[in-house]
């Protein structure tokens, strides 16, 4: 079923650059107080940032720029080795302040809009990422408590492996696997493994352990 979907035109836009099409997703959440006060924001001129939607907390989404624009969402940053990530996503902001979970009628507001962006444009599970994929260590949304599982066992983000990670953990053999997956941005150790886990293991603390590696490993690395 396609969500009913409310627009509000933002002029916060432009043409996508060098022909470049979606080929990803990237879920944010707002930071502010209401669902309303981030539209606004996001509709500010001055502002100079947008998305191309807003879900507020009890499902309402709202659409800003046209799926085939480029929005002004994700900033500097880079996935899979390619940067102007602005030009090859799409962006959806999640009215959340970033310290309490995602209401469920959020969530399933989420999933039936994925569903039809992904259809429209071929992008597969590994194609949808969060802010904090593609700028490790500048940003953390959409943070620790958005529901990624829920995602992954609908196919509409990339599963984790299940396997324990392999005998012996080491920060090259991570790095190696992590770059393989889209994490390409130039950081430290500190803040890829941070940014690793935040997406796959958001409650991990500590040095890299093997079970670090199952989220974004295959088992048959370690067998």
């Amino acid at each position: 079923m396609r969500p009913a979907i409310r627009q509000h035109p933002s002029p916060n836009f432009g043409a996508r650059r060098d022909g470049l099409r979606p080929e990803l997703v990237v879920i944010h959440y707002t930071a502010m107080e209401t669902a309303q006060a981030a539209i606004d924001w996001l509709c500010n001129p001055e502002a100079e940032v947008s998305a191309h939607y807003v879900i507020c907390e009890q499902g309402q989404i709202t659409q800003l720029v046209a799926e085939d624009m480029r929005a002004w969402h994700a900033g500097m940053g880079e996935w899979q080795g390619r940067d102007d990530v602005n030009s090859r996503s799409i962006g959806i902001e999640l009215a959340n302040r970033g310290n309490h979970p995602f209401p469920a009628q959020q969530m399933t507001a989420l999933e039936m809009l994925l569903r039809g962006i992904m259809a429209r444009w071929g992008i597969g599970p590994a194609g949808v990422i969060g802010h904090s994929d593609l700028a490790p260590g500048r940003k953390i949304d959409p943070g620790l408590r958005f529901d990624w599982h829920r995602l992954e066992i609908q196919g509409l983000a990339e599963r984790r492996g299940d396997d324990h990670g392999p005998p012996d953990a080491s920060m090259s053999q991570f790095r190696e696997i992590a770059k393989s997956r889209g994490y390409t941005a130039s950081v430290d150790d500190e803040t890829l493994l941070a940014a690793v886990r935040l997406r796959y293991r958001p409650w991990a603390r500590g040095p890299l352990i093997a079970e670090d590696f199952t989220p974004i490993g295959h088992a048959a690395l370690w067998t």
